[in-house]
């Protein structure tokens, strides 16, 4: 018997199941690979990363650590799998892919109250369901979704970020270190090639000039770039500038060879376990294969470098949630419905696994008859939730956590060291007030 059924496997699909699970319910969880592959994704395994292995800052003042502790505070299994197999990256959390998917996968399949099933859904079912099935949705449920909701879906293009072999860099042009020295290694967890700025000019102009994968017509008529994983061409047709002051900003790295910042600096960031593969971050692209190879080994220190994996670009959607979608991820028109990840809006790993958290909780809470959760609005996941569903409907863009959704201290606080320590120490609190109020009474 099947008490809820959940749709993807991926973060929030994972996430949900397990809080489902864990409060009593038979779960179900569908997820079509390996029968139906996706563009993005290689392995059959749940909760696999396609874009970056970063998880984000983990940083306690900062927007994706404070979501990352009140993740941790409500026993999240993605966190869980995420710190069992971290691997160095500064202040942020990455994970080794193949291990943190592993690991996500053999909880789901050794829990006793999930039932993995390895196949398509292709209608929303009756019972009990939650939606997160992704960006990537196939479309047959795709086309069940747009039936029921009446509204028409928005549309954005995100990007993989290209994947070296370690043992390819020269490391006699490349050099370790964190930005500002903010490493858990000695050497630094970061890999930085650094650009000179003769470099960096002839990088942007082949940038500018390369040859990109042709959109198909339907895509040509919705070129509708999500601002937080823009293709890094995109990112230098805005301006010469732009990649110096974006992903290849070279603040707080010092080149040991001259002493000095360089003009400019590409970072790589260890994408697996062993540290074999490391992965050029913000580096997504959608240029020709043949060209990105002769682009990127103009690099300084990948000039001979051997790629596991070229950089792509494929087509998201998501719902235009302010519009369809309740504050418990609930869908308007139907309570026992409710949608988790980045087809709802929320945008980022961390973020995605902590709406699959929230769904999965009041799912379960519907079922039970307990009080469904609206988390306060100064908590990061409460205030992602709020925001999905308040913004603007016709301006709606996919939101990851920021500080800049969490309502102001009274009074302002001008620094801005000790406003983001404000949040964090306000969020913290009012999660364990919230969750004190659902503590029974003796």
């Amino acid at each position: 018997m099947t008490d809820l059924h959940v749709i993807g496997g991926g973060l929030a699909g994972s996430e949900a199941a397990w809080q489902a699970a864990e409060r009593g319910l038979d779960v179900t969880l569908w997820e079509m690979r390996p029968q139906r592959e996706t563009p993005a994704h290689i392995t059959d395994k749940l909760a696999e990363l396609v874009c970056s292995n970063s998880l984000g800052s983990d940083l306690p003042d900062r927007a994706g650590g404070v979501l990352k502790a009140e993740l941790r505070r409500l026993n999240s299994l993605i966190m869980a799998a995420a710190d069992e197999t971290r691997v160095p990256a500064g202040g942020a959390l990455a994970v080794g892919r193949e291990a943190f998917s592993g690991a996500v996968t053999t909880r789901i399949e050794n829990h006793p109250r999930i039932t993995l099933r390895r196949e398509e859904a292709t209608i929303i079912p009756a019972e009990p369901t939650i939606i997160a099935t992704g960006p990537l949705t196939a479309s047959a449920l795709a086309g069940e979704i747009g039936a029921l909701i009446g509204e028409e879906y928005l549309y954005f293009y995100d990007a993989l970020s290209p994947i070296v072999y370690a043992e390819s860099i020269n490391m006699d042009i490349a050099f370790r270190a964190s930005r500002y020295d903010r490493g858990e290694q000695e050497a630094g967890d970061y890999i930085n090639c650094p650009l000179t700025e003769e470099e960096y000019n002839a990088f942007v102009e082949a940038l500018l000039t390369a040859e990109r994968i042709e959109l198909r017509q339907f895509e040509q008529e919705d070129p509708n770039f999500f601002e937080g994983c823009l293709p890094i061409e995109q990112i230098a047709s805005r301006g010469h500038k732009a990649l110096a002051f974006g992903p290849l900003r070279p603040v707080g790295l010092t080149d040991p060879r001259t002493g000095r910042w360089p003009h400019a600096v590409v970072q790589l960031r260890q994408d697996n376990v062993a540290g074999t593969l490391y992965n050029l971050v913000g580096f997504q692209t959608n240029i020709r294969w043949p060209e990105q190879k002769r682009i990127l080994r103009m690099i300084p220190g990948l000039e001979n470098a051997t790629f596991a994996r070229l950089g792509q670009m494929h087509r998201n959607t998501f719902l235009n949630s302010p519009v369809l979608l309740r504050e418990t991820m609930q869908y308007r028109e139907r309570d026992d419905l409710f949608f988790a990840g980045q087809i709802t809006g929320i945008e980022g790993y961390v973020g995605n696994a902590a709406s699959g958290l929230l769904a999965g909780i009041n799912a379960a809470n519907l079922l039970t008859g307990d009080p469904l959760w609206i988390l306060p609005p100064v908590t990061m996941l409460g205030a992602l939730a709020h925001y999905v569903c308040h913004a603007e409907p016709k301006t709606f863009q996919p939101m990851k956590a920021s500080f800049g959704l969490l309502p102001p201290p009274e009074p302002y606080i001008k620094n801005k060291r000790q406003r983001y320590a404000h949040y964090a120490e306000r969020a913290a609190q009012a999660l364990e007030d919230f969750l004190g109020e659902r503590v029974p009474q003796t």
